[in-house]
């Protein structure tokens, strides 16, 4: 069993809060394949930054990669990595953030124009992921009228 609690978003996406060096192992034994980071190091302890949670990763046979953003700095630039990674990673994948919000909010975006937006925002919901109150720049997005970067405002 994690001692981290994951939710399952879809069939080859779940999320997670924070995770250390130590959950790594039994994220391996629970069948992910690899692990995304979506958390700034910035907002970590020494022993939590990514290099060290990487390190672990690969030591158990996991792949691990890193789409950092806050905030500030949520673009689709950043749904396009992860977009990215997740056809490059073997799943299935677990993605973490300091609390996995953000890790599920850019699922939310990456899975616009492939899933109804009803849909994903059920699963986040059914996850314990309230982000009704992105409908809005879901739908902005989805019809893609806008040069915005940031989709929060």
């Amino acid at each position: 069993m994690l001692e981290m609690i994951s939710y399952k978003l879809s069939r080859d996406y779940s999320v997670a809060s924070q995770i250390s060096k130590r959950d790594v192992y039994k994220i391996s034994a629970a069948g992910f394949k690899a692990i995304i980071c979506n958390r700034p190091d910035y907002e970590n302890p020494d022993d939590l930054r990514s290099a060290s949670i990487k390190a672990a990763a690969l030591d158990s046979g996991l792949k691990f990669a890193e789409n950092v953003f806050d905030d500030a700095n949520f673009s689709s630039d950043k749904i396009a990595l992860q977009t990215k990674l997740l056809k490059e990673l073997p799943g299935p994948v677990l993605a973490y953030c300091r609390s996995g919000t953000r890790s599920s909010v850019i699922w939310a975006f990456l899975k616009v124009g492939t899933m109804d937006i009803d849909k994903i925002l059920a699963a986040t919901e059914q996850a314990g992921y309230h982000l009704a109150h992105l409908r809005p720049q879901l739908e902005k997005f989805a019809l893609n009228q806008t040069g915005e970067k940031n989709y929060f405002r």
